[in-house]
This record gives C-alpha cells, structure tokens and sequence, in this order.
C-alpha cells in the first residue's frame, strides 16, 4: 500500500502538505474569529480591525521592506484603492457582525462571497455564466436561506451584516481578479498589508480608546493568527491544485462551532450545518469551474 509523504518531490507528498497547511490555515483561523468575539466586550470593532491589521503589518512589513521599493512598482494604484476600500469595509462590517452571530453561523455565511462573485460579474462585468453555473449560484443562497430560516426563526441584524460584508468581500475579489492580469499576487498581498493598516486607522480614531494590556494581548493574537492563517493558506493554493485543496477550508466550519461551544456555550443547530455545507458546495463547484477557465484567482484570507 503507498503511504503519503511529505516529499516536496512527489505528488503525493506535496498534496499532503498542502493539505495540511489549509487545515492549520483554518485553525489560526478560527482563533482569530474567537479572539474577535472574546475582546469584542471591552474594544470597539473598528479598533480591533485596526490592531489586526497593524499587527499583521509588523510581521509582514521587515519581509516587504527587504524586497524593496522595486517590488512595488503598479500601475494599479486606482485599483489597490478601491480593492483596499472593498476588503476594509467588509473586514469592518465582519468584525462587528461576528460579535452578534454564533461563531458557526458566521463562518457559514462567510462561504456565500464566491456566490456573490457570480453576480457581481455578471450584472457589473458582463461576464456570461452558464445554465450550470446559475444553478448552482441558486442552490448556494438556497444554502444561506437554511442557515438564517426566514418564516421560521428571525432574521437578525447580525445576519444581514454578514451578506453585505460578503458582497463587499466579492467586489474585492473581482478587483483582484483584474489587477492578476499585470500584477503578481505576492505584489497584491504586500498592498494589502501595507494599505489596510493606515486606512483601517482613520475611522478607529473616532471611537478610539487605549485597550488595556489583556485586551492588546488578544488584540496581538488576533492579528498574528489572521496573519498566520492568509500565509499558510497562500502556501497551501501555491503547492497544489486549488480546487484539490479548497474542500479542506471547510475545516473553519467545525474549529470555529468547537470555539464557540467550548469559550462561548454556542450550541450550533443542524440547519447551520446543512446550509453550510450546501452553500460551500456550490461555493466550491463555481470556483472548480473558474479555475478551469483560468480567471479567478483563489479567494484570500478574510
């Protein structure tokens, strides 16, 4: 019987070990979302995104100043804009609603961004979709209608908070998508890091309150392990094919139920595990179906 390797040299062996990145790219994940919900009763939202990403700078930024200035050369500087605009206003929007929602559910309407993409870009870009396509944009929502029940329990705030943090979350996918025509996604990543900080803290200030030291110690977790998780996810798509390793994304579903019963006594429903999966099906039939035409990058880390 063959025995899967981590041997960089076999298929296997790179398929396990990229397989194993995105399972540990979902667990930093998940403390991330669980660092968010605990520090949330005593630092405003807008002040934990700010950290995240100001954390997540002083990781990434020694990397970013060793490759020098020359790395950074773009003509996209319209785009990083409106892309930096998008992914904050959707970070922003997700932070806050994630302190409302369970932890699974919020992880569950997270998967209907690659839903979104397919409207986005035929509504906006004219781009065609296929019959296939439509329907399994349909089956997706179906997918998102069993996690929040209209008719049968309440729609909440938090749950409209989450839809519109993924519409943000596809436009930005869709800015990426062009800026992968002239750019490559390393050079993408570094903007990331280098605008959300800055740009993240202009509407901290007007709620802006020194965190104590506990807080800024999950404020620290929360950014390195979101920091953590983008990393081992981008090194996971690059050593194998994406739509191989996509499924195992799937993983922030449970990590993020099993966080959430265990520090938060959430006790997720079935529903939320029959729309989740529905709606990651048909999130990963379309992506399956973009990596085959070549046109969509894969989808960052929130």
């Amino acid at each position: 019987m063959a025995v899967l390797s981590f041997d960089r040299s076999t298929a296997s062996g790179r398929y396990v070990r990229a397989a194993v990145l995105m399972v540990l790219a979902t667990v930093f994940f998940s403390i991330m979302v669980g660092g968010i919900r605990h520090v949330s009763t005593e630092v405003n939202s807008f002040l934990v995104v700010f950290f995240r990403n100001l954390f997540g700078l002083l990781i990434i930024g020694p990397v970013i100043a060793r490759l020098g200035f020359s790395f950074l050369r773009t003509n996209n500087y319209r785009l990083l804009i409106l892309r930096t605009m998008c992914g904050l206003s959707s970070m922003f929007i997700w932070f806050y609603a994630v302190t409302l929602a369970p932890l699974a559910e919020s992880v569950a309407l997270s998967f209907t961004a690659p839903l979104f993409v397919t409207l986005i870009a035929f509504f906006f870009l004219g781009e065609a979709r296929s019959t296939a396509r439509w329907a399994a944009t349909l089956v997706g929502f179906g997918g998102a209608l069993l996690v929040v029940r209209p008719g049968f329990a309440e729609i909440s705030y938090a749950h409209v908070m989450l839809l519109v943090s993924s519409v943000f979350n596809a436009f930005s996918i869709i800015l990426i998508k062009q800026m992968t025509r002239t750019d490559p996604a390393e050079r993408i990543v570094a903007y990331m890091v280098l605008l959300f900080a800055p740009f993240s803290l202009l509407p901290a200030l007007f709620f802006w309150e020194w965190p104590s030291w506990n807080a800024l110690f999950w404020l620290a977790v929360i950014g390195a392990s979101g920091t953590f998780a983008h990393i081992l996810q981008t090194r996971a798509l690059g050593a194998a094919d994406t739509t191989s390793i996509m499924p195992y994304d799937f993983a922030r579903l449970p990590f993020a139920a099993l966080i959430g019963f265990l520090a938060f006594q959430e006790v997720p429903d079935i529903w939320t595990a029959l729309g989740a999966i529905v709606i990651f099906g048909a999130s990963f039939y379309i992506g399956q179906q973009e990596t085959r035409r070549n046109r969509l990058p894969p989808m960052p880390a929130t």
